[in-house]
């Protein structure tokens, strides 16, 4: 969720102030959001078919991440099938602001909806919920996700840039 937000965020402000880099960064961000999302809801259902009985219900949370899932694969799709690159910034650049309402609802679905997945493990306000172990392992994938995610998303910039040359 949180690439999607930086995603929309370089969008916008390529957006606004018509600038190359930006639009390069969202366009470097989408694929390894999607490949998160993807993994999430794999993984989801994987864990889902023996806690709930079911590989895949339509609840809020669910459902919503999925739309997420379609967000990434919309913008993607969007700059692919536009030939002029100023155009297809901009129209993705609409896209991934508009799609950036879908992140508040899946964050709030929980407390707004009756689902079937649990409020929030870890808060800033008060001591995490679960083992200390699984919070430590918790800590160091999310710390390895971000590593991985901003490597992958400067290394595709710097192709992009030397494409551009």
């Amino acid at each position: 969720m949180f690439i999607y937000v930086l995603m929309a965020f370089w969008a916008a402000l390529g957006f606004a102030m018509n600038t190359r880099l930006s639009a390069m960064m969202a366009r470097a961000l989408a694929p390894t959001g999607a490949l998160f999302t993807f993994i999430a809801l794999w993984t989801g259902s994987l864990w889902g078919k023996p806690t709930w009985g079911t590989w895949w219900v339509w609840d809020a949370r669910l459902t919503s991440e999925l739309i997420l899932l379609f967000l990434y694969f919309g913008f993607i799709a969007l700059q692919a099938s536009i030939d002029d690159r100023r155009r297809a910034d901009r129209a993705g650049a609409l896209l991934a602001i508009v799609g950036v309402v879908n992140i508040p609802i899946i964050y709030y679905s929980v407390k707004w909806w009756n689902t079937l997945h649990q409020g929030a493990s870890v808060s800033f306000t008060q001591a995490p919920s679960m083992a200390a172990t699984m919070f430590t392992g918790m800590i160091l994938m999310a710390l390895a996700f971000w590593m991985y995610s901003i490597a992958v998303a400067l290394t595709r910039v710097r192709c992009e840039i030397v494409e551009n040359e």
